[in-house]
């Protein structure tokens, strides 16, 4: 009886250390198969458009944005209505960080920018972004990080106060004359109808009335900043992006208001 490996030779087991190739190819046929990039990068190829998809709906949304905050700037200038359109300067910036992150928060206040750049002239452009666009990144960082009231309001309030002199300096040069005097002079009559009122016969000190005039800066920056939280909370809420909760006093007055 002969041995089974006789009769089948096809079926030969290849010596050891050699790797077992299928009939009628060479090892070297093999090795080209398994090295193929076609098998070995396919995933990749099919895992980079997933990576990538959200690119071009973040640059739409980015300039999108960007141009909103532009025209609501560009409408209020042109068509006042009071703090109404104020309150909205910084959102749309605060957005583009909440839904796309800091790159493209900078970029949304730049293009931002250079829009009203073209459309009003560099100086408008830079009151703008001084300190409009730097408080829109300023509060969306904060948003997004769930930072509470307090210290979104505080760090908004330093940058508006900032602003707040930026402008009067900026102002000031252009025009060639120093509007802080002309504060610090509206700011003296007012101390002293306020003294007259109260039966004090005294004459309020520089120093005196610069401290008031600051703090009623501060004051005033803070109730925008207020008013800029609750409306970005009332508004962004309802497209998907929260923002922290307001205290609790403030949630406790709503609800009243809307029983």
């Amino acid at each position: 009886m002969s041995d089974s490996s006789e009769d089948c030779p096809s079926e030969k087991r290849p010596p050891d250390g050699q790797p077992n190739t299928p009939a009628g190819s060479t090892p070297i046929a093999a090795e080209q198969a398994s090295s193929n990039p076609l098998d070995t990068h396919a995933p990749l190829a099919l895992a980079e458009p997933h990576v990538q998809s959200g690119a071009p709906l973040a640059m739409v949304e980015t300039a999108f944005l960007a141009s909103t905050a532009s025209l609501i700037w560009l409408v209020n200038y042109y068509f006042p209505m009071g703090p109404l359109l104020r309150i909205f300067f910084p959102v749309p910036i605060a957005l583009t960080y909440l839904r796309w992150g800091h790159r493209a928060a900078w970029m949304s206040a730049l293009v931002s920018g250079l829009l009203l750049s073209v459309l009003m002239g560099p100086t408008r452009s830079i009151l703008f972004f001084i300190p409009f666009g730097l408080l829109g990144v300023q509060l969306g960082a904060l948003w997004r990080r769930r930072a509470n009231w307090f210290i979104s309001i505080s760090i908004g309030t330093l940058i508006g106060t900032f602003g707040f002199f930026f402008r009067i300096w900026l102002v000031s040069l252009l025009l060639g004359d120093d509007l802080w005097a002309y504060i610090t002079t509206q700011i003296t009559e007012l101390v002293e109808w306020g003294f007259v009122k109260l039966g004090l016969l005294i004459q309020p000190e520089l120093a005196l009335v610069q401290a008031i005039a600051a703090v009623m800066i501060v004051i005033n920056n803070i109730v925008y900043l207020f008013v800029v939280h609750l409306a970005a909370w009332l508004l962004l809420e309802r497209l998907g992006n929260p923002i922290p909760a307001p205290p609790k006093w403030v949630q406790v007055i709503l609800d009243y208001e809307v029983d």
